[in-house]
């Protein structure tokens, strides 16, 4: 925002000098307000909200900006002014007594106009002037200019007094503007756009299925450019908001900081440990797979950490949604209360889609929280290109300021994607999805990441688990049973264990079995090897006797030899 009114501020020194509104989102449009020192029409069809766009202009003028004003009023009296305003906190009263305002009622008879002939507004210049003199008004409002010219028929003389009217303002020095009613074929009855053409404002009031919106445009800016698209503006207690954001702007800076979802285990399975800062993310599911406890618990993770977050419901009050989600361990009631946590609930069908935009664009700008959570945006009902349109500008509005944003979707049964899924999709960072998993004749919640732009994450199915300690995963099995949880879960693994328990028996046997063959087999090999060994020692014996035999014969041998060389010799 700081930017925006810096460009605002030096496109305005560089080019036409302009006069701040103080509505919200019009000085965006206008890039820094109403042409100074000019008149600016403002036209519109009865009950478009012209006299309360008029009448805050003069407000903020004298309490922001230190410019007090003038509204001249041809239709109704100051007091019914006072009582019509009042419900936008206006205090005319105070202004009035303060010097900052003149509220003055000019009543216009046609019946004696038509019986002089006369008509000439120098008795209205002379009321003017001395009413801005008196409190040295910078900003004037007229309102309306039929009321003022419905006399006249001579359309010579009535373009001659529109000029001489719209030349005085200009000298005075004022900015002022100039409502009108709408006219037919043109933007005026009188067609007046044509002499007051450095700024034209239209308003519209459309009713479209039974539903309101409000529209505002700038047909004409001269001298300086201008949004030029139809914009909504909400006109309610808080007082005027206009939602200049017409499209989704792809130049908003990125964050590489993980926020945490405020579930660890999903934590884990995002591959950054959490949401990207900045991001926006979809968890869709069925009805009762606890799509707004997960959002529960990013708030709670949020306000824990002390960020402001902000919490659009449109299916629950706050004390319901506080009361359900303490249930399953997330106080959120203890965040409102220190202000920390902000909610906003209301019925889809009290507003139009842009009117709802323009309302959550107001409670974004007033709070500026850190995170969002919009629960659901399922409960919108429409076209599919109201509800794109819709969801693309609040996912702009939370990119362009930082803001985390968690949507939740009431998905259809099957696999077919709801509207309001189908228009989001494209635009969410990261989508999760829940959803409910029959077996055994029992439902089990199952989660799995869709998508998570820029990190790694998990492809697994987690079976999780909602109790008073919040949400807890636990793993499903996947084999070649299929995926399982719960009982059936429960049920596989404890087969597997029976089964795993027989194979680790059966090892065991073996084991035993190899044992007392190996050990059969020592001991006969044990016993070969004894048996050797007396064959061995047996044998050596015999060899030893043998070979002592043999020595003994040798030896006689040479004894008798000896006996007989002798017997001979003699």
């Amino acid at each position: 925002m700081q930017h925006q009114q810096d460009h605002h501020a030096s496109a305005a020194a560089a080019g036409l000098a302009k006069t701040p509104t103080g509505i919200r989102g019009l000085d965006d449009i206008t890039l820094g307000g109403l042409p100074k020192g000019r008149p600016a029409l403002l036209c519109g069809a009865a009950g478009c909200g012209k006299t309360l766009f008029s009448m805050t202009f003069l407000v903020n003028g004298a309490t922001a900006y230190d410019e007090p004003g003038v509204f001249m009023s041809f239709e109704e009296r100051a007091r019914d002014l006072e009582e019509n305003v009042a419900s936008l906190g206006y205090h005319l009263a105070d202004l009035v007594a303060d010097k900052k305002l003149v509220v003055d009622h000019i009543h216009i008879e046609h019946s004696e106009i038509e019986e002089s002939g006369d008509y000439d507004l120098e008795g209205l210049f002379v009321r003017l002037g001395f009413a801005i003199d008196s409190i040295g008004a910078k900003r004037v409002v007229l309102d309306t200019i039929e009321a003022l010219f419905s006399g006249l028929s001579d359309t010579a003389l009535l373009r001659a007094e529109l000029r001489r009217l719209f030349g005085w303002l200009k000298d005075k020095g004022v900015t002022a503007i100039i409502t009108a009613e709408r006219g037919e074929g043109q933007l005026t009855r009188f067609g007046i756009e044509e002499y007051v053409s450095d700024c034209v404002i239209l308003l519209d009031n459309r009713v479209e299925d039974q539903i309101t919106t409000r529209r505002l445009r700038v047909v004409k800016y001269r001298g300086s450019a201008h949004g030029t698209n139809e914009y909504p503006f909400l006109i309610d207690a808080e007082g005027i908001t206009v939602l200049p954001i017409t499209s989704a702007g792809l130049k908003h800076k990125i964050s590489l900081e993980p926020v945490s979802t405020g579930v660890d285990d999903l934590d884990a399975m995002l591959g950054a440990g959490g949401y990207f800062r900045g991001s926006s993310v979809l968890i869709s599911g069925l009805a009762g797979t606890g799509k707004s406890t997960y959002g529960a618990a990013f708030v709670d993770a949020a306000c824990r950490r002390g960020s402001r977050c902000l919490y659009f419901a449109f299916e629950e009050s706050p004390e319901q949604i506080a009361r359900n989600m303490r249930s399953v361990g997330f106080d959120l009631q203890q965040h409102a209360d220190s202000g920390l946590l902000r909610f906003e609930a209301a019925r889809p069908s009290i507003y139009g889609f842009e009117m709802h935009l323009a309302r959550m664009y107001r409670d974004i700008e007033r709070f500026d929280p850190q995170a969002i959570v919009v629960d659901p945006i399922s409960a919108f009902r429409g076209p599919s290109m109201e509800i794109h349109a819709t969801l693309v500008r609040i996912a702009d509005i939370c990119k362009s300021r930082g803001i985390t944003a968690v949507f939740t979707s009431l998905s259809t049964v099957g696999d077919q994607m709801n509207e309001s899924e189908r228009s989001v999709s494209s635009l969410m960072d990261t989508w999760i999805s829940l959803t409910d998993m029959e077996a055994n004749g029992e439902r089990n919640r199952v989660l799995y990441i869709l998508k998570s732009r820029g990190m790694s994450h998990s492809k697994q199915l987690r079976e999780y688990q909602l109790s008073d300690k919040g949400i807890h995963f636990v793993d499903v099995y996947a084999g070649p049973e299929g995926v399982l949880t719960g009982t059936a879960r429960l049920a596989q693994e404890a087969r597997e264990r029976e089964a795993s328990k027989a194979r680790q028996q059966n090892i065991q046997k073996m084991h035993r079995e190899l044992t007392r063959k190996r050990e059969a087999a020592e001991r006969r090999i044990a016993e070969l090897h004894a048996d050797l060994a007396r064959e061995e020692d047996e044998v050596r014996r015999i060899i030893e006797q043998e070979e002592a035999r043999e020595a003994t014969l040798g030896s006689d041998r040479s004894t008798m030899a000896t006996a007989r060389g002798q017997q001979h010799g003699q």
